[in-house]
């Protein structure tokens, strides 16, 4: 299993997962592009995973998480290199979430239902192993989550076994149950579960759940 963890973005996904890989025993280099951020990273992280850029951070990782905002995703990967992402895992996090403010609750999406923000990522670095994944809980539960003994579902979905079997053994270390819901046309279902995680979050400031899908 790949050892070094490249994690592009700083914001509270990013540095939740910075801790969790560093905790399972991972080298972590957490990425931001605000150099004024690093000692505020360093305190965050208790000095044990490296901060560097963008272009350090996907050169440092042998499996990269990408944790950006949707809407940043092309700046980030000029920023980052897409020289540096070539045969690699990358773990996708990210929502196509809009700019706009939700309706009772509901937010919205840039992308069309028969599209996702996963399959223009690949599109973009057609070299990568895109992996979908923790885009549908709450960064407070992304590692280890409690539920009383019950381990919830991660949905993953990507083009390349390799790189999913990679991700399957990190989500395993972290916690969740995973289901694996096929190639990257999967996101298009996969990435819509954030806006129903979202709803009883912005209408009753309730985000302590996460999905977990019953078999027979």
């Amino acid at each position: 299993m790949k050892n070094k963890i490249g994690i592009i973005g700083s914001g509270m996904v990013g540095k939740t997962l910075a801790n969790g890989f560093s905790k399972h025993g991972y080298e972590v280099m957490l990425g931001t592009s605000d150099t004024n951020k690093y000692e505020e990273l360093k305190n965050f992280t208790g000095g044990n995973v490296q901060i560097g850029t963008f272009e350090q951070t996907s050169k440092f990782g042998e499996i990269i998480v990408f944790a950006v905002k949707g809407t940043s995703v092309e700046k980030v990967l000029q920023l980052a290199g897409a020289e540096n992402f070539k045969n690699k895992t990358v773990i996708d996090t990210t929502n196509p979430l809009a700019d706009a403010a939700p309706i009772h609750g509901v937010l919205h999406f840039y992308t069309k239902s028969n599209s996702s923000l996963m399959e223009h990522l690949q599109q973009l670095l057609p070299n990568a192993n895109f992996v979908k994944a923790f885009s549908c809980v709450g960064y407070s539960l992304m590692v280890n989550p409690s539920f009383n003994g019950f381990r919830p579902t991660m949905f993953i979905c990507g083009n390349n076994t390799t790189a999913k079997d990679d991700v399957k053994t990190i989500l395993e270390q972290f916690g969740w149950d995973v289901e694996d819901m096929g190639e990257i046309e999967a996101a298009r279902a996969i990435e819509p579960l954030s806006i129903l995680y979202c709803i009883p979050g912005l209408r009753e400031n309730s985000w302590q759940h996460a999905f977990k899908l019953l078999k027979k």
